[in-house]
């Protein structure tokens, strides 16, 4: 098993056929679990589509060092398969980051993967709505509001399209991780300027750590 920087003709498949959003966020940095010269599993790295998000996880100070882990994806999901691939990938990143990552409770994932490479748990994302049509609810919430993206008033171009199959609805909470990277003194200044406060690791009945929610993190 290898872990190595990979391209966007490489990890585009994983994201698009294989992670349960089907769709590709900003990617800055890509890295791919190679297993036996086949390529297993992928995570990719980029800036928080979120604003509010590069801010409110440590201040102003620290926005320009805030990274996001946004996909996590394999094949097989096999064990220690996951966590070799984030923690090795997380070594590859280097520099001064703060790497934040969601587990999605709709998808049953806790984020044992996290656990496992010690991020620090910060709670639940907070409670906002998708945008949703119904017959189309198969589709992510982002995905929807792409369609009429730089439109002045999305909503209403929304409502004006889709008529009374338009709505909102409430987006399920996700755990949140936060990794921090760089030398000792950035990991400590880093730490205590953390907006969030750090709780224990949430679990469920599924205390396996290898299973039930890395493949489509």
């Amino acid at each position: 098993m290898n872990v190595v920087p990979i391209t966007r003709q490489e990890y585009l498949p994983f994201l698009i056929d294989v992670h349960y959003a089907g769709r590709s966020p900003s990617v800055s940095f890509s890295y791919g679990l190679v297993v036996d010269g086949a390529l297993e599993g992928v995570v990719t790295y980029g800036t928080p589509s979120s604003a509010p998000l590069r801010v409110g996880v440590a201040g102003d100070a620290y926005k320009g060092n805030i990274i996001e882990l946004n996909r996590l994806c394999l094949l097989s999901n096999r064990k220690n398969h996951a966590s070799l691939l984030v923690a090795k990938s997380l070594r590859m990143l280097g520099g001064e980051r703060i790497v934040v990552s969601f587990a999605d409770t709709s998808q049953g994932h806790v984020g044992y993967v996290y656990q496992a490479c010690n991020f620090l748990y910060t709670g639940l994302s907070a409670k906002r709505t998708d945008w949703k049509v119904r017959g189309l609810e198969h589709l992510h919430g982002q995905t929807i509001a792409d369609e009429f993206r730089g439109t002045p008033n999305r909503a209403a171009a929304m409502r004006e399209k889709y008529g009374d199959d338009f709505y909102l609805a409430p987006r399920a909470r996700k755990h949140r991780y936060i990794y921090i990277t760089g030398g000792k003194r950035f990991r400590r200044d880093a730490k205590s300027s953390l907006r969030y406060p750090l709780q224990p690791y949430p679990k469920t009945t599924n205390n396996n750590p290898t299973q039930g929610d890395t493949t489509n993190a």
